[in-house]
């Protein structure tokens, strides 16, 4: 389990050991004017300050005296991911920071510090019960504290929903954890469940999820004064993807319990809105599937109705999560809200053209995009902005029906999905589309394989500037 977050960071504490940050050039400074036998441990442990590395210097009774932690060079330093390694590396204690680390302030750097003592063991017969080390950071404050507090808590209900197996989070699971969402923020909760998603006019929600024994089902959260600026959330609730009848081979199906990392997302970023009270009228709205295998499966080749009223023709289930965000991203729409988000795990291609460290984003508002890539680069939170080439629409022209749902060639996948979901809005002031990767294939220090966190801290920093509290 996670350790509790008031045992990882605090405002105020005796005692603590001092970590100090160090660079290979400021290293050399550091054995000048360190104790001799400090330096001498540093030497012997061939410390060279490397990014993401750190010795724990003991005094002459063996308790750690300090710590050394490298930040790399001036030209490549040390990011968030490395504090967090840091975090998860150091034995049970109280640290403080002894000096800055570039690019974080210390809201960054306590965010980074709990979250690399993140650790899912829901399923270990022995759980990992072990206390975390420790940060005090005297900068923050109680508000300060208090807003790191809520954005740790909504990254760990992000990783924790999508490292959840889909035995044990299927559509209903999903809804549970929304509604207990809605619960504790005291804001109100709707779902639309099955054959209802019919006569409530969300027919692509309802096909892409009819074949599995779960039902489908749209989750409806809505807080906040009804005369507030509206902030509508959008996230791709496919609580498992198959492939449906265009079946994904085995490779690929192995991680598809992330498929709802789009709807973690948006619900861990909710959870912040609500605790930091943000005066906004908020909305989420997570259709929340399993794209499943039968009888009464959607085919390549039909042609479905939507809620805007235009029939799209499938050209491949295993494109199904771009047929939910239909309906429910014309359902936002009829609000016209002020700002309309959509997260989903959506697309390949845009692993292919930026790896999975790098999620893109799509909007035709330029301030907003200006705005989304200071804040990533300021929250060290990776995003990359690609374009809605209108040319490319033409690629979704269909043969029989309004639009197909896929283009008809394989090249610009990433951007063709954006397109297809920008034609279900049209009253909305903004719009932005990010198709993020949520997920860790290689475990890193500080990233430990398994979710995910995207994109949610520079979102978090445009809605407080967007929506400031009076």
């Amino acid at each position: 389990m996670t350790p509790n977050f008031s045992e990882l960071v605090v405002t105020a504490a005796e005692d603590a050991v001092p970590i100090v940050p160090v660079t290979a050039e400021t290293h050399r400074r550091w054995e000048e004017t360190a104790e001799p036998a400090s330096a001498t441990f540093a030497r012997t442990m061939q410390f060279t300050a490397r990014a993401g590395t750190s010795i724990l210097i003991p005094d002459a009774g063996g308790r750690p005296r300090e710590v050394l932690a490298g930040l790399g060079t001036d030209r490549a330093p040390a990011d968030a991911g490395s504090v967090a390694g840091l975090s998860a590396s150091l034995p049970p204690g109280r640290y403080r920071f002894a000096g800055e680390v570039p690019g974080l302030d210390p809201a960054r750097r306590a965010i980074a510090w709990a979250q690399g003592q993140y650790r899912f063991s829901r399923y270990r017969s022995q759980p990992d019960a072990r206390p975390g080390a420790c940060l005090v950071e005297p900068a923050l404050g109680e508000t300060g504290l208090a807003r790191v507090r809520a954005v740790v808590e909504a990254m760990t209900l992000v990783r924790t929903l999508v490292d959840t197996p889909a035995n044990d989070m299927g559509p209903e699971e999903l809804e549970a954890a929304a509604r207990d969402l809605a619960q504790s923020h005291g804001a109100a909760f709707g779902s639309i469940v099955g054959e209802a998603l019919l006569s409530e006019r969300l027919p692509l929600v309802h096909w892409v999820g009819r074949a599995s024994s779960r039902p489908p089902r749209l989750l409806d959260l809505r807080w906040g004064a009804a005369d507030a600026p509206r902030l509508t959330l959008v996230g791709k609730g496919v609580c498992f993807d198959s492939g449906g009848l265009n079946l994904k081979p085995g490779s690929s199906m192995a991680n598809m319990k992330k498929d709802m990392g789009g709807a973690a997302h948006v619900l861990g970023l909710a959870h912040v809105i609500m605790a930091l009270k943000l005066p906004v009228r908020l909305r989420v709205l997570v259709p929340a599937v399993e794209n499943a295998v039968s009888g009464s499966a959607f085919r390549p080749g039909d042609i479905l109705p939507s809620r805007k009223g235009l029939s799209v023709e499938i050209g491949n289930t295993d494109a199904e999560g771009r047929l939910i965000l239909a309906d429910a991203l014309a359902l936002a729409d009829e609000e016209s809200p002020d700002l309309l988000i959509d997260m989903a795990t959506l697309t390949g291609a845009a692993r292919q053209a930026l790896g999975p460290d790098l999620p893109p984003f799509y909007t035709m508002d330029e301030a907003l995009a200006a705005a989304l890539a200071e804040a990533a680069r300021r929250e060290q939170d990776p995003l990359w902005r690609l374009p809605l080439h209108a040319p490319y629409q033409a690629w979704l022209d269909g043969k029989l029906g309004d639009v197909n749902h896929i283009g008809d060639t394989p090249m610009a996948g990433s951007i063709v999905a954006a397109l297809f979901l920008q034609r279900f809005v049209e009253a909305a002031r903004a719009f932005v589309h990010f198709d993020i990767y949520a997920w860790n294939d290689k475990a890193r220090p500080g990233r430990p394989g398994g979710a995910a966190v995207q994109g949610l801290l520079a979102l978090l920093a445009i809605v407080e500037a967007r929506y400031k509290r009076g």
